[in-house]
């Protein structure tokens, strides 16, 4: 699958143990098993990231300092993963693909704040607090084409400010890495600016990968939002499977 370069190798299954080799009619009778073994990154597939999987100056969030007692070879002992309580929230869509008539936008586009304000005019949507904020660069399409998916559009520091100023829970994207792949912050130098605006400075998860097509397709643009991040203890992120329940 695709994956961003921070968190290769990805994912990785074994069918470890397989009908084939297990069947034995004399000790078990007619029943055999099959079992495999995961080996995965946290940031590979559909994820999200807790506070703890992004530092500013050696800060987390709540201005935390990033030493040995708070990082360890086991993990985190704050904001890991296993804090996120389960979500269960109100979710906007900002389909900003379809906003410009597009199934998908320009290699490496930048979204803007504008685009962002325009598509919830268009959309009939507003922002609250405590939101699900979903973009779709349109991008999901291209999963099954690692070098296209990698050259998604992204969203911008200024579009994440006005975002985070609304004081969401979390965002989310069609995309590797909700910034694009080599923004950087032209005052400070810092390299996927949004990442450091929203997960250290207002304590915002950000969710990579998902899937939004037939969300976008359907037009349903405000949805209840479920995801249950799985509590891997110290983790700097998790698996998800998020849904979305229509409302209307």
């Amino acid at each position: 699958m695709p994956t961003h370069p921070s968190h290769q190798p990805g994912y990785f299954y074994n069918l470890y143990r397989q009908h084939r080799s297990t069947y034995d009619p004399q000790e078990h009778g007619l029943r055999s098993s099959a079992s495999g073994m995961i080996v995965t990154m946290e940031h590979a597939g559909t994820h999200i990231d807790a506070l703890c999987h992004q530092a500013f100056n050696m800060k987390l969030h709540d201005n935390i300092l990033v030493d040995n007692e708070i990082e360890t070879p086991f993990g985190f002992n704050k904001l890991s993963v296993e804090t996120i309580q389960p979500i269960i929230t109100r979710g906007v869509l900002f389909d900003v693909a379809g906003l410009k008539g597009l199934d998908y936008l320009p290699e490496n586009y930048e979204i803007t704040k504008q685009d962002l304000k325009k598509c919830a005019l268009i959309e009939k949507i507003n922002v609250n607090r405590g939101d699900v904020v979903l973009v779709r660069t349109g991008y999901g399409k291209f999963w099954h084409n690692a070098d296209k998916y990698m050259k998604a559009a992204g969203v911008s520091l200024e579009a994440s400010k006005w975002l985070a100023n609304k004081n969401v829970f979390a965002v989310g994207a069609d995309n590797s890495a909700w910034d694009l792949l080599d923004a950087r912050d032209k005052e400070s130098g810092t390299t996927l600016p949004s990442h450091a605006l929203l997960i250290v400075e207002k304590g915002i998860h950000i969710i990579e990968h998902l899937n939004v097509e037939k969300l976008a397709a359907d037009k349903e643009y405000i949805f209840i939002f479920l995801c249950f991040p799985l509590k891997l203890r110290g983790a700097t992120g998790s698996p998800i499977r998020p849904i979305a329940i229509a409302t209307k």
